[in-house]
């Protein structure tokens, strides 16, 4: 099942909910009207609850043995099996407290709304996206929708991630906002003071305030940057380079020394770069803030994926990311004359 979303035999649903949107692989329940937390639990199939108990160790006379170590979570509705191997200190944070970090933010503020939702595998991993209502508005028309993503898991694996995901209305990329010296996410460890830490995760309000005012400043500045085609490319090129010697073998002009896979990659952006619908905006076309979405917009839109769930680890907290991030850097340095593309 490539699409990876939970699908529950007893309720004959797909774990997933979109408001006004074609569901993920058209699986899912797609919902007209915002719904309430409670509500968005209820479409996503994500009421359930988890219980963890400790593993037995069968010995070879037969003997069964407690494990004051070792402990395994569970689903309470369907008794499936999500994490295996836990610590004694792991805590659980039901589905349901997980989108209490939203209803905190939503109780100040009525205008943000949870827009999709669901599960993946047997319900081990969840998450959930809100939409905030102001926009980041690049030159006149070109505006960048906020918005704050969340997912945790049951399986012991990764941490409780909050995160601001901003998205460019025109072509649904998703940019990269980690900036300066901000992060644009909050990490909480599944320990004891994992609810009280989710409920304090409010601060990433105000971090996505901090972010969107340097956002639409700086990116406003980038539109205004004019770019050539072959500065794109080298930019590019630099972007997707994959280690230090590739890096050092592009600048050093030592092309025999790069691998044909690393070359299709480069003319596969650069193609995108020219040939994207979104490059037909005044905003985008010829400037260093087109050539910024180029990037992004290439691992969402033409990278192929095993996936639904790789393509959003990649974009969340992978390769797409950290090439996203190198890509961040380049632009902020073109723009600042601190490094020289070819002309």
């Amino acid at each position: 099942m490539a699409h990876n979303l939970n699908y529950n035999p007893d309720t004959k649903k797909h774990s997933f909910f979109s408001v006004q949107q074609k569901p993920w692989h058209s699986l899912g329940t797609l919902i007209e009207e915002y719904p309430t937390s409670a509500e968005a639990l209820k479409f996503a199939d994500l009421d359930f609850q988890v219980a963890k108990a400790p593993n037995l160790h069968t010995l070879p006379s037969g003997l069964s043995i407690t494990s004051e170590q070792s402990f395994f979570t569970y689903r309470t509705d369907n008794e499936a099996i999500l994490g295996d191997k836990l610590g004694k200190d792991y805590q659980i944070v039901q589905n349901i407290d997980a989108f209490s970090f939203f209803d905190s933010i939503v109780g100040n503020n009525q205008d943000i709304r949870y827009e999709t939702a669901g599960a993946l595998g047997k319900g081990e991993r969840i998450f959930i996206t809100a939409k905030l209502p102001d926009y980041i508005r690049v030159g006149k028309d070109d505006l960048i929708e906020q918005y704050v993503f969340l997912t945790t898991s049951h399986d012991g694996y990764g941490s409780i991630t909050a995160a601001f995901t901003p998205v460019r209305v025109v072509c649904q990329n998703t940019l990269n906002a980690a900036m300066k010296n901000h992060s644009n996410c909050i990490k909480i460890r599944h320990t004891a003071s994992a609810m009280e830490n989710l409920r304090q995760a409010h601060r990433l309000m105000g971090i996505t305030n901090q972010l969107a005012t340097e956002m639409e400043g700086l990116y406003n500045h980038w539109a205004k940057i004019r770019i050539n085609d072959q500065q794109v490319k080298k930019l590019i090129a630099m972007a997707m380079a994959p280690s230090k010697d590739v890096l050092n073998s592009l600048m050093e002009e030592k092309f025999h020394y790069l691998s044909t896979h690393y070359l299709n990659i480069v003319e596969n952006v650069f193609e995108y770069a020219l040939s994207a619908p979104f490059q037909q905006q005044p905003t985008t076309m010829g400037t260093l803030f087109g050539a910024y979405n180029a990037v992004t917009g290439y691992f969402q839109n033409v990278r192929k994926f095993p996936d639904e769930e790789h393509k959003l680890k990649s974009i969340m907290y992978g390769t797409a990311l950290l090439r996203a991030q190198t890509t961040f850097n380049l632009c902020n340095d073109f723009a600042n004359n601190k490094i020289q593309l070819l002309t």
